[in-house]
């Protein structure tokens, strides 16, 4: 089966250490260049798996992660950016990484390879059938990843894949799949390279979909985002000015009242009203 896997192939390019530094940049743009295409071609496998998930958050569904290495990173990364992107709980996007948190700076040596883990690592999160889970694994074939789709059909929670190759094991396995069909990497294997980033923007775009359906984006302002730095407080006094057509000074003021750009849009209309 790996000899046929599109992300273990030989790369296009080879001797690799005579190049120059422009050379190596150069040739790993052009392979990068060629993974939004490969996204492009998924957007429809893509919607179906987004809509089912809206679908069941809307009713008060989770929506769960689960990968090993580079691929279980990104969904802990989706999962970790949404509360203070959209001002929703931890608990509602759940990434789980293969080996626990430990495995997010270190790699956590067979944990992959154990197809009851993700199972285990699921529970602790009373999984439930109103949620759905996502299986991410650029090969396709990582047991881990498997075992936990698997386990999860059996107590009817609806499944997806994030994957690079096309009708992997993952693939077949998933209710949902995605394939991102990305071509082999520069360095031979790495998928950290373009396959990461195709299933890094595939993840944005569920995700990011899913919270606009939601009702978590106004216009195009994130209304909802965690106030929690300088930075944010600015964007958000800024959102409040240009929405609402005030001074920089009241909208600050408003804004230190009610803690949300949100609330504070809605409590200013309601009292000029």
């Amino acid at each position: 089966m790996i000899n046929n896997l599109t992300t273990e192939q030989t790369s296009d390019y080879n001797n690799l250490e005579e190049m120059s530094t422009f050379e190596l940049l150069s040739n790993m743009n052009i392979e990068d260049k060629k993974v939004p295409n490969a996204v492009e071609k998924a957007i429809p496998q893509i919607e179906k798996l987004t809509d089912v998930i809206h679908a069941k958050m809307s009713k008060g569904g989770r929506l769960f992660y689960i990968g090993a290495g580079t691929s279980g990173r990104l969904g802990v990364l989706d999962a970790s950016e949404c509360p203070p992107t959209f001002g929703v709980s931890d608990n509602w996007i759940i990434g789980i990484i293969a080996g626990g948190d430990t495995a997010l700076r270190k790699a956590i040596e067979n944990a992959e390879d154990d197809t009851e883990l993700a199972w285990k690592d699921l529970q602790e999160h009373n999984i439930t059938d109103k949620d759905v889970l996502i299986g991410i694994a650029a090969s396709g074939t990582t047991p881990y990843v498997i075992g936990g789709l698997q386990k999860a059909k059996q107590h009817q929670i609806i499944t997806g894949c994030v994957t690079c190759n096309k009708d992997s094991p993952l693939s077949l396995e998933a209710d949902l799949p995605v394939e991102l069909i990305v071509g082999p990497e520069f360095v031979t294997g790495s998928t950290r390279m373009k396959a990461g980033t195709a299933q890094k923007l595939a993840l944005n775009m569920i995700s990011t979909t899913v919270m606009i359906k939601l009702g978590r984006v106004k216009g195009n302002k994130m209304v909802d985002m965690q106030l929690s730095n300088k930075k944010l407080v600015s964007r958000g006094v800024r959102m409040v000015m240009d929405d609402l057509n005030i001074d920089e000074e009241l909208a600050t003021k408003l804004l230190q009242k009610h803690k949300s750009v949100r609330k504070t849009i809605e409590a200013y209309k309601a009292e000029v009203k």
